[in-house]
């Protein structure tokens, strides 16, 4: 076994796993597995630059991580950075900052290897079969990556249309209008059109989700009244769950959703948007339910080291 740390730093979160990996079988032994909310990608759609007290949330998440992964003797360490960090201007602080406070340099990586990734560590515990079986699609704050392949990936996409961005882009009221609503919904339809140049959308069998927007639906989906990612991880939404939840999200206030006993408190203003793109997601793609996922891009980092 190995002793890994993997960090995924995101538009809205930051995250931690720690795991032991048998590099002979690419089993993942989770020893801490931990998420902090700090919205890294904060009007980095409206100004191209990462905000210093964006930074500074991030930074300080990344000293705690860093007595973590201490505390348990990883022998690697990988910290990956995905849509805000690819979009700024100003990335060379926080990569300056990253490696001052970790000793690594985190790999700004691309939407197409931040897809392989996803895929590698969603699908790795689910039965392979023929091409196209699964699409991941991983909804996050700046961008959602899709990727069809059975084993592994065979084509991947990323697209603009993450839950952070969207908000920021279009709501100003709360709850959002009708016309907010729609513009949304037109940014998520055009990035699905640009995403079925690349990605055969439709082939596949098994429509995998994963994130935070994600988990969060399915949570509320199944009656939850407390987040139990034992109960979210595999389990199946359906259509109309997925088409109920999303219908409350948006007529409800930021107040309202707040009280959402799963909610976690940094996914209150954004979680109507990442509903809607998997809604969306759905619409396009004909899917029935989705399989939900709570092994995502941390898992692929994790076997990448091994």
């Amino acid at each position: 076994m190995t002793r890994v740390a993997a960090v995924d730093c995101g538009t809205n979160s930051i995250r931690l796993l720690v795991a032991d990996v048998d590099p002979a079988t690419g089993e993942v032994t989770d020893l801490d597995r931990r998420m902090t909310i700090v919205r890294l990608g904060q009007g980095v759609d409206r100004t191209g630059r990462l905000a210093p007290e964006a930074l500074e949330r991030t930074f300080a998440a990344c000293r705690e991580y860093a007595a973590v992964i201490k505390e348990y003797g990883a022998e690697k360490l990988r910290f990956v950075a995905t849509s805000a960090s690819r979009d700024a201007e100003n990335r060379d602080d926080f990569v300056r900052g990253v490696r001052d406070v970790l000793g690594v340099e985190p790999e700004v990586v691309s939407g197409d290897q931040e897809a392989e990734f996803s895929f590698t560590g969603a699908t790795k515990e689910l039965k392979g079969g023929g091409p196209g079986e699964y699409l991941v699609v991983d909804i996050g704050g700046g961008s959602t990556e899709f990727v069809v392949g059975a084993t592994h990936a065979r084509a991947a996409r990323s697209v603009d249309i993450g839950c952070v961005r969207l908000t920021e882009r279009h709501v100003r009221s709360d709850p959002p209008s009708e016309a907010e609503v729609a513009a949304i919904r037109a940014d998520i339809e055009a990035a699905l059109d640009l995403a079925e140049e690349t990605v055969p959308l439709r082939e596949a069998r098994t429509l995998v989700g994963l994130a935070g927007s994600v988990t969060t639906v399915a949570a509320i989906a199944l009656g939850l009244t407390e987040y139990d990612s034992e109960a979210i991880h595999r389990s199946r939404v359906s259509y109309e769950q997925v088409a109920g939840v999303t219908a409350r999200l948006l007529a409800a206030t930021h107040d309202e959703r707040s009280r959402i006993s799963v909610m976690h408190p940094g996914r209150v203003d954004v979680i109507a948007s990442g509903a809607l793109v998997l809604l969306a997601v759905m619409d396009r793609v004909g899917a029935r339910e989705v399989v939900v996922s709570e092994h995502d891009i941390l898992d692929g980092i994790a076997l990448s080291l091994v």
